[in-house]
């Protein structure tokens, strides 16, 4: 069993779908599982009732793609939970450890007002894991250190006091599209951007996906090829077309004579691609009652699903009853 999350610090774009969610829905196994990690979206200043508004969106967008209803859950669904195996992780994990995480040492470690949060998430993201009982976590290299700390305190844990986690492994996901941003392809495409210009939101209306792709950057050169170092805007349009139709950018480039037509196709792809989220999200978003209720399921079974581990953990460290 895998589980993967996604964090709400911005609303879902082209590059989370095509990147990660279309895979999860394509290759997902059925014991899976997928959450919203909007605590790990608490680790820098956020506004709460916009953090609680992209939560409940990039839940239903995950609902609307297509992965079961039952294999996804809100993070903070479980905070009791989570809570309490996170707090005997840190008693498990020691200062290095943290402070060794590479986002830490990037984003945090000697900057005056940094939030102890940035430092002990890693601790945070282990206890999503093994609570579950996730045997793989499929991450790429920024994550991977994360994977790796959990893995090491389910060791010391299961050493120390007695077997209770499965000890996961890192697992390299399949190659998705890398989509970068439209307006400059020499950044990825992200929910924080503060420029939205190149940034293609599963929400935005057709005309306005149109608008923005019609804009990208593309280069000086004549004809279409698909030269990511070279050429990244052209190669960029290309990999999100091949993403859509599940090809090789490689191989749509042949189809393709002029930047104009190429943008055209890419748009309409784009457009066709996200509609039925589109509009299956809207209708969740629009349906409030039965948001929550797909919520209240998914959080009832993911706690379930971990209630032998924590109660086992605490009695064996000689907490509970």
């Amino acid at each position: 069993m895998r589980i993967s999350g996604i964090t709400p610090s911005g609303h879902t774009h082209l590059g989370n779908h095509l990147g990660a969610i279309q895979r999860w829905v394509t290759d997902g196994g059925p014991d899976d599982l997928y959450f919203v990690s909007d605590l790990h979206a608490m680790t820098t200043t956020h506004n709460p009732g916009k953090l609680r508004g992209r939560t409940s969106e990039m839940l239903a967008i995950l609902v609307a793609a297509g992965i079961p209803a039952e294999r996804v859950f809100v993070q903070s669904d479980l905070s009791r939970e989570l809570g309490a195996l996170t707090w005997i992780l840190e008693c498990t994990c020691s200062y290095g450890e943290a402070a060794r995480m590479i986002q830490f040492k990037e984003k945090g470690s000697g900057r005056p007002g940094v939030r102890l949060s940035l430092l002990t998430y890693p601790v945070l993201m282990a206890a999503d894991i093994l609570l579950q009982g996730a045997a793989e976590v499929p991450v790429g290299e920024d994550q991977n250190q994360h994977v790796e700390l959990a893995r090491a305190l389910a060791r010391r844990f299961n050493g120390t006091y007695g077997e209770v986690f499965t000890v996961p492994r890192p697992v390299l996901p399949p190659t998705g599209a890398r989509v970068r941003d439209l307006s400059d392809p020499a950044r990825k495409m992200s929910k924080s951007a503060r420029d939205a210009a190149g940034v293609v939101f599963v929400l935005d209306e057709p005309d306005l996906i149109r608008r923005k792709v019609r804009r990208a950057v593309t280069d000086g050169f004549s004809g279409v090829e698909y030269a990511p170092e070279e050429r990244p805007g052209v190669a960029n349009l290309l990999e999100i077309l091949a993403g859509c139709r599940g090809e090789r950018p490689a191989d749509v480039a042949a189809e393709f004579s002029s930047y104009g037509a190429l943008k055209e196709t890419v748009a309409e792809a784009v457009v066709e691609t996200l509609r039925p989220i589109r509009e299956r999200t809207l209708e969740l978003l629009a349906d409030p009652a039965e948001l929550t209720r797909i919520r209240k399921e998914g959080a009832s079974r993911a706690a379930e699903r971990g209630e032998h581990r924590l109660t086992s953990a605490m009695r064996l460290v000689g907490a509970g009853r």
